[in-house]
């Protein structure tokens, strides 16, 4: 709907990069689902994901909307995570587990054992940047202002994280031209798009290999022989499986329908709200001796 309202409408995005960029909206639209799902008068339990690198005051306000939106309790849980629990890994085991979430706003990434997160990393570019890229490209070489839509399409329709072999693969746009004003279209190579998102992606592949530098050793061992596993809407990029295995030389494996697996994480985790309350209270007493 963004770009295609009418003037009475604005459509707006409430969360941004994995956190409330406006707080009434967020709690309007956490409102109608958890209605949707448990009925307007239910007092339901809700499972936040979260990016692993939000600060306490912007979790305080994820948990102050959800209640504000009727929940009975708010509980968090941390987007790489419900990640891996989505994709079925071990996190329960004494076996370390990477996991790669690529999402719409955000990048994050960690190694999992015991029930929780060992090491994380979250780096603030996910998909949405993706397109921005494209969409700066087209604008700075073609002198053509096209949508994020446009850009989406054309990342869908061409997009690889590796450079294409075959220079013949093309994909059409069209937008408003900077120079006439007039509305054009246009033809973009699959090397002119990979060419824009070469900068956000090595962003990317930059995070997970300091990610594997903060690893334990022994965690390390268990991750040389199971490799990494990717999950978000950014697994789906052609060969980006193949870009994260030349860079780390680990295995790359891409989950089960990655675009719910942090969904199917978090649901699973709901099942476990006293392991979840057991591991909060034990991050926060250990918070306080660090104190």
């Amino acid at each position: 709907m963004i770009g295609r309202t009418p003037a009475q409408i604005r459509a707006t995005r409430p969360l941004r990069h994995g956190v409330i960029a406006d707080f009434e909206m967020t709690e309007e639209m956490l409102r109608y689902f958890i209605g949707k799902v448990a009925g307007r008068r239910s007092r339901a339990h809700v499972i936040v994901c979260v990016p692993s690198g939000i600060t306490e005051v912007e979790k305080n306000a994820v948990v102050e909307a959800t209640l504000g939106a009727g929940a009975r309790r708010a509980h968090l849980i941390d987007e790489p995570l419900a990640g891996a629990i989505g994709a079925g890994l071990p996190v329960s085991d004494a076996i370390g587990s990477a996991i790669v979430d690529v999402g719409g706003g955000t990048s994050e990434m960690a190694v999992t054992a015991l029930g929780g997160m060992v090491v994380s990393q979250s780096l603030r570019v996910g998909g949405y940047e993706l397109d921005d890229a494209i969409v700066r490209f087209v604008q700075e070489h073609e002198s053509l202002l096209i949508g994020q839509e446009q850009a989406e399409a054309l990342k869908l329709e061409v997009g690889s994280a590796l450079r294409p072999d075959d220079a013949s693969v093309f994909g059409e746009v069209a937008g408003r031209d900077l120079l006439t004003g007039l509305l054009r279209r246009t033809t973009i190579s699959a090397r002119q798009v990979h060419s824009a998102l070469e900068r956000p992606l090595r962003q990317i592949v930059d995070a997970v290999k300091e990610l594997l530098e903060r690893t334990p050793a022994e965690l390390s061992a268990d991750i040389g022989d199971r490799g990494l596993t990717v999950v978000g809407g950014g697994a789906l990029l052609p060969r980006f499986d193949e870009l994260l295995r030349l860079e780390t030389n680990l295995p790359v494996t891409v989950a089960e329908s990655p675009l719910t697996a942090v969904a199917r994480g978090a649901g699973a985790a709901l099942e476990e709200l006293e392991t979840l309350d057991r591991l909060a209270s034990r991050h926060r007493g250990r918070r306080r001796r660090l104190r």
